[in-house]
């Protein structure tokens, strides 16, 4: 596995930032207009990408890496900006965002229990399960604008999780190889519990991608196979 290194993780970021800043905003004005069970789950994911991410900004400041540190907050902007995009969408189709959601808390309060290690699998199976879940958006959907909103932030989840993964192979790392190996196992069924619950708690609006709750959670899972070998590929 040939690593990155945050110098250019940070240009990464840095040009995508630039790039985002030159393109044309959406056509918000010209209404979206999806399942009401669609909209529903678009408000539980948006309050899932409103946080300020200032817990995972301190871990990355104490880690004593500058650019990984930049690297990080450029990454807590693009989510933000998901954020932003997702409220948007739900204000060309007439929904009202939430304010909070009892799956974000959740996940919040376990990505904050320990140190940067720990923080990063549990946004890891965020972030995994966002990719199919932005994906299955995209694609059933119908809608233009929700069609370029969604493809918009899986463009981004799709950066995201081989950036969280080079940190997490340097830790990993300094583990001996059969407690990194165990540590995944949990990290998968930490997943496939997640998966399960945005099956169920999405259920309705699933089946209108074209989906379904089976595929999901199976697709889901099936993709935790190559995270888990970045994250323990060991050569450079």
């Amino acid at each position: 596995m040939i690593t990155r290194g945050y110098e250019a993780w940070l240009r990464d970021f840095e040009d995508e930032r630039e790039r985002r800043a030159a393109a044309p905003e959406p056509a918000w004005e010209q209404g979206a207009r999806v399942h009401p069970a669609i909209w529903r789950s678009v408000r539980r994911f948006q309050v899932g990408e409103s946080g300020d991410g200032a817990n995972l900004i301190a871990k990355a400041n104490r880690a004593g890496d500058a650019p990984y540190a930049r690297a990080v907050r450029l990454f807590v902007a693009e989510e933000q900006n998901h954020a932003r995009l997702l409220g948007l969408l739900l204000g060309a189709g007439g929904v009202p965002p939430l304010t909070s959601h009892w799956s974000d808390t959740v996940f919040v309060r376990l990505r904050r229990l320990l140190g940067l290690r720990l923080e990063l699998l549990v946004l890891m199976v965020a972030e995994v399960v966002a990719l199919r879940y932005y994906r299955a958006l995209r694609d059933g959907t119908g809608d233009a604008l929700t069609t370029r909103v969604a493809g918009a932030i899986l463009a981004d989840e799709v950066r995201h999780v081989p950036f969280h993964c080079e940190r997490l192979r340097e830790a990993f790392a300094r583990m001996p190889r059969p407690l990194g190996r165990l540590v995944l196992l949990g990290w998968r069924a930490l997943l496939l519990a997640a998966a399960l619950v945005v099956a169920c708690d999405h259920g309705s609006a699933l089946r209108g991608f074209g989906v379904g709750r089976v595929r999901f959670v199976r697709d889901v899972t099936a993709s935790a196979g190559p995270v888990v070998r970045s994250i323990l590929d060991r050569a450079v």
